[in-house]
C-alpha cells in the first residue's frame, strides 16, 4: 500500500467512529442531549448498514465531533468485511473507534479497514486521500499488517497486465520472496525444462515469446512437516490453437491467479514463522498462438509417465500442474495444496465469490472449510467422483485432458490431477476464480486473495 491506513494514538482532530445497530439506535438517541436527538432525526439517519451520520462538535463551527455507524450485528457478528467500505466513504483525516473490542475482532476489523484502503496505482495514481484509522486495542498488528501485504500482493499480481507481467516477471516477484526469506529460488527456464524431464509446462508454454520456465524455492527447518504449495502460472491464456474469443481473453491476465494466490499464502507462513519445511511450485507459462504451439489431440508423456491425449489446448492449466504436482508428490509432503484458476464450471456452479475445494482426505478438508468460515473466507466442496473418471478415457493413451460429454468439468479436472498425486499423500485442490467482478466494501472490481486466509488459519492452528 502507497501510505500506512493506521495510526498509532489519536490527535486533536481525530473523529471518533461509533458502531451501532437499528435496535438500539431510538434508545442511543434518546440518552443524547435534545440538540443532538434533533439533528440526527433531521439526516434521517435510520442505522442501516453502512450507512454514515456525522456528529457537529459543540461549539465548533464546521467540526465534527463522532460519525455514527449503521452495523449489522453486533460484535460477535463482525466480520472482515463490517467496516471495510468506510475508507471509501469517509473524508481525509484520522478515527477511532469507540469503545473497546475483543482482541479477534480488533484484528478482523483492522484488516477489513486495510483492504478497504486498497488501491492498484501501478499506472494511475489516485487523487483521493484516504482517511486513517488509529489501531484498535487489543488487535494484533503484525498480523494484521502480514495478512493485508499479502493479500496486497496477491491482488496486485493478479491486476498487472500480461505485458508487464509475463513468466519472467512473476519469476522475479517468486525469487524476491524467495530473497526476502533468506532462501534461494531455483528457475528452470526453457529447454531445459524438456532436459529436466517437465514435459507439459514446456509443450503449453513453447509458443510464447518468453519460454516457459517452473520456479521452485523452500524454506523452513527441513526437521519440520512438509508442506508445499503448487500455483497455477498461465500469465495470459488465448485459448492456444482452440483460440478464445476476444471476449474471453479479456480477464485472461488473471489466468496467473494460483500462482498469485501461492506467493501471498507461502509469504504468510514465512511471516509468521509457521513451523513447517515450505516448498512452493510454480509453472508458469503463457499460452500462446504460433507455428509450433502444441496441437488439440497430442500425446504429452507426462513427468509421471504417463501418457495424456490433449482434448483442448485451452485446458492448459491442468497439464502445467500435472508436472508440478508430480515433482511435489515425489518428496512425500505431509500436505500438498494447489491453487488454480482452472475451470468455468467451477464458477457456474459456486459463483465468482466460492472457490471450490477438492481433497482426497474428509478430515483435511473439513478443518479448512471450518477455518475459512471462521475466516470470513469461504469455500465449498466439491466431489472427486470417481466414477467420472469414465469421461476421461481416451482410446490412444492413458488418460485425455478433458474428456468428452461437457459435463462436471470442474470435477473431471481435479480427477485429472489426481492422477499424478498418490493416494498417500493429503492433498486439497482449490479452484478460485481470482477476481470481484464489482465493488464490494474492502474488495474492489479486480484481482482478489481466495481461500489463502482459510488456508493459513488451518495452517496456524496445526503449525504454530
Amino acid at each position: 500500500m502507497s501510505h500506512s491506513p493506521f495510526a498509532n494514538r489519536p490527535n486533536a482532530d481525530t473523529v471518533t467512529l461509533l458502531p451501532i445497530l437499528q435496535r438500539d439506535l431510538k434508545k442511543w438517541v434518546a440518552g443524547q442531549p435534545a440538540g443532538r436527538q434533533a439533528w440526527v432525526k433531521a439526516t434521517g439517519f435510520k442505522a442501516e448498514a453502512g450507512e454514515i451520520c456525522y456528529l457537529p462538535t459543540d461549539g465548533k463551527a464546521g467540526g465534527v465531533a463522532q460519525a455514527l455507524i449503521g452495523i449489522e450485528g453486533g460484535w460477535g457478528d463482525w466480520g472482515v468485511w463490517s467496516l471495510a467500505g468506510l475508507p471509501e466513504r469517509l473524508p481525509a483525516g484520522r478515527y477511532q473507534l469507540e469503545g473497546e473490542l475483543p482482541a479477534e475482532i480488533a484484528s478482523r476489523v483492522a484488516l477489513g479497514w486495510a483492504l478497504g484502503c486498497y488501491r492498484f496505482e501501478r499506472y494511475r495514481k489516485s487523487e483521493r486521500a484516504l482517511p486513517v484509522l488509529v489501531w484498535p486495542a487489543g488487535a494484533d498488528k503484525a498480523a494484521v499488517e502480514s495478512m493485508a501485504g499479502a493479500i496486497t500482493l496477491v491482488r496486485d499480481l493478479i491486476n498487472t497486465p500480461a505485458g508487464d507481467l509475463g513468466p519472467a516477471e512473476l519469476a522475479e516477484a517468486a525469487v524476491a520472496l524467495a530473497k526476502s526469506a533468506k532462501s534461494k529460488a531455483k528457475v528452470i527456464v526453457g529447454d531445459e525444462l524438456l532436459k529436466q524431464n517437465y514435459p507439459g509446462i514446456h509443450t503449453v508454454g513453447r509458443a510464447a515469446a518468453q519460454a516457459p520456465r517452473l520456479i521452485d524455492f523452500s524454506w523452513g527447518d527441513k526437521k519440520h512437516p512438509k508442506v508445499t504449495l503448487v500455483g497455477k502460472g498461465v500469465c495470459f491464456d488465448t485459448g492456444g490453437l482452440d483460440l478464445k474469443p476476444s471476449s474471453g481473453m479479456l480477464l485472461m491476465k488473471k489466468d496467473m491467479g494460483g500462482a498469485a494466490q501461492t506467493l501471498g499464502l507461502a509469504r504468510m507462513i514465512i511471516e509468521a514463522g509457521l513451523k513447517i519445511r515450505l516448498r512452493v511450485l510454480i509453472p508458469a507459462v503463457e499460452n500462446a498462438v504460433s507455428g509450433n504451439a502444441f496441437h488439440p489431440m497430442d500425446i504429452i508423456r507426462m513427468r509421471n509417465g504417463l501418457t495424456v491425449e490433449v482434448g483442448n489446448t485451452d485446458a492448459e492449466g491442468r497439464l502445467i500442474l500435472a508436472d508440478a504436482l508430480t515433482e511435489a508428490d515425489s518428496e512425500k509432503p505431509d500436505l500438498l495444496i494447489d491453487f488454480a484458476t482452472l475451470t468455468g464450471a467451477a464458477r457456474v456452479a459456486l459463483g465468482p465469490d466460492l472457490p471450490a475445494l477438492f481433497s482426497n482426505d474428509d478430515t483435511l478438508a473439513g478443518d479448512i472449510l471450518k477455518a475459512g468460515e471462521a475466516e470470513g473466507d469461504p469455500c465449498w466442496r466439491l466431489p472427486l467422483y470417481q466414477p467420472y473418471k469414465r469421461m476421461l478415457k481416451a482410446k490412444i493413451a492413458d488418460t485425455s485432458s478433458t474428456g468428452s460429454g461437457g459435463f462436471a468439468g470442474s470435477v473431471t479436472a481435479a480427477l485429472f490431477l489426481q492422477n499424478f498425486v498418490s493416494d498417500t499423500t493429503p492433498w486439497v485442490h482449490f479452484d478460485v476464480y481470482s477476481w470481484n467482478p464489482g465493488d464490494r466494501p474492502g474488495r474492489p472490481e479486480g484481482g482478489e486473495a481466495q481461500a489463502i486466509r482459510a488456508v493459513f488459519a488451518y495452517l496456524k492452528g496445526k503449525y504454530a
